[in-house]
């Protein structure tokens, strides 16, 4: 059973048996791990705390080999940013939103070291309160669906390529569509939401903090519908989330 350290975010936990916990991380070596700590719901746990969701630890684990879960034998906090959350409802939703989206765009073991470099820097925002939460949310949502491979486009034409800005929003074509190539179903958002959704993927924001509520909230939508199109399935954690 080889011993391995590395940085994780907690995604999840899942109680096991009387004592014992299932800890989903998004580590930065090794993608999305799931293992067991043992005894952590006991109140002489020394590390229970620290294997909370939100929590940013130094992890020790050993893997077995040929099974789904491996074991927690050490766990340090690095950031906690739960209590933080808690706080204040906007935040806390949206940041189960981003640990449950963050989970289903990673992989058992496969590496994911931008997936999880964009979560660690997605809560630090979060829990700073700099910006509206439902904003961060949304950037975290479009930038790891960039990762994923499924970057949208919002202003240029996702079919033919001609510069944009164009009127029309259709998912499965994968963005921004002119009107020679927009297809049945598109969508004519505002151009300020098409503005605004283009701002948080390339992380502009002064455009995105002078952002109306109306554009926010049609954005909002816009990205809820995108994410659901890729995943087939949608986030749970969205039905709670204030806009």
């Amino acid at each position: 059973m080889p011993l391995h350290r590395d940085e994780g975010v907690v995604l999840r936990t899942r109680n096991l048996g009387e004592a014992d916990r299932i800890i989903t991380f998004l580590t930065r070596d090794r993608g999305r791990v799931r293992a067991v700590a043992k005894g952590v719901r006991r109140t002489s746990s020394k590390f229970g705390s620290r294997l909370e969701p939100f929590t940013f630890v130094d992890v020790q684990i050993f893997e077995k080999q040929g099974r789904d879960l491996h074991l927690v034998t050490q766990a340090e906090t690095l950031a906690a940013y739960g209590g933080t959350l808690v706080a204040d409802y906007p935040a806390y939703t949206a940041g189960q939103a981003m640990l449950e989206a963050a989970e289903r765009l990673s992989e058992d073991d496969v590496p994911a070291v931008q997936q999880y470099l964009l979560l660690v820097g997605g809560l630090r925002t979060l829990a700073s309160g700099e910006h509206a939460a439902g904003l961060v949310l949304d950037a975290f949502l479009l930038r790891s669906l960039a990762v994923a491979g499924y970057a949208p486009s919002f202003e240029d034409c996702a079919r033919c390529g001609d510069p944009g800005p164009h009127r029309f929003f259709n998912l499965p074509a994968g963005g921004a569509v002119c009107s020679d190539c927009k297809p049945a179903g598109s969508v004519a958002p505002a151009r300020e939401t098409l503005a605004l959704l283009g701002a948080l993927l390339a992380g502009d924001w002064g455009t995105a903090d002078a952002s109306a509520d109306k554009h926010r909230r049609e954005g909002s939508g816009l990205v809820a519908a995108y994410l659901q199109w890729h995943l087939e399935r949608g986030l749970r954690s969205l039905r709670l989330v204030e806009r």
